[in-house]
């Protein structure tokens, strides 16, 4: 398995062609994670949530339980 490193933001991506060579993780896989989280960012205004906290950690919660489950099956 592999470790994931955040991204330290747009300014500090720098472009070897394929990948960030700040966080070493592949474009495609930079482009899905923004994809990801616009689409909950755009659930949380569109349900006109006011505690966006909780929401993301409901979020957070789920995907490291998903993950967890997967791994064992």
């Amino acid at each position: 398995m592999s470790q994931f490193t955040p991204c330290q933001g747009k300014t500090a991506c720098r472009d070897d062609g394929a990948r960030c060579t700040t966080c070493g993780r592949d474009f495609a896989e930079i482009e899905q994670t923004r994809a990801l989280i616009d689409a909950l960012a755009e659930l949380a205004l569109n349900q006109g949530y006011d505690n966006v906290e909780e929401f993301a950690a409901y979020v957070a919660g789920k995907v490291v339980k998903k993950v967890a489950h997967r791994r064992q099956t």
